[in-house]
């Protein structure tokens, strides 16, 4: 079965992923993976489905009629990376600190220049509990692959990270 990739976004309201689990379904789809947040008000996801091939323009065309999404956009072709996958370390980055513009600007750039892709991340702010202000926290999974020295990445993240003057623990897996 061809694996779609949908991205939606909308006002958040009760029955959103209801609506598009019963549309993906109704065309004999299977709901794969999916990451979904609340962000500012909006409801936004990705989620990886497949569907039979008879039956995905009919799919294609539903996704664009479901109530009180602003956008389902449809991209085909989901790679499989399982033997890359088995090979690449995984490292998890944790930073914590003062909130200011630039901090994923600055990470970003060092994974980026060492060719690095990062699998999966999650940030957000919170009130600094005991100063004030705003704390920024993020989570970053980056796949390293073996032949890239880990000990270099390491060295140019834990020198970013002083510069931001965030903490950064870096679990390798």
């Amino acid at each position: 079965m061809p694996r779609l990739v949908l991205t939606v976004i909308g006002d958040d309201r009760a029955g959103l992923v209801s609506s598009l689990a019963d549309v993906i379904a109704s065309y004999g789809g299977n709901w794969e993976e999916s990451q979904m947040a609340e962000l500012a008000g909006k409801f936004a996801g990705i989620v990886v489905v497949s569907i039979p091939p008879e039956r995905l323009d009919g799919f294609l065309s539903a996704t664009h009629t479901l109530d009180g999404l602003l956008e389902v956009s449809v991209h085909t072709g989901a790679h499989d990376r399982a033997e890359t996958d088995q090979e690449s370390t995984i490292l998890t980055l944790a930073v914590l600190g003062n909130d200011r513009p630039g901090i994923v600007h600055e990470l970003s750039t060092v994974l980026s220049t060492r060719g690095l892709s990062i699998d999966r991340m999650t940030t957000n702010t919170r009130e600094a509990p005991m100063a004030g202000g705003l704390l920024f926290e993020a989570t970053i999974d980056v796949r390293v692959p073996p032949q890239l020295d880990f000990a270099d990445v390491r060295a140019d993240l834990e020198r970013i990270a002083a510069d931001l003057g965030v903490d950064l623990d870096v679990d390798q897996s």
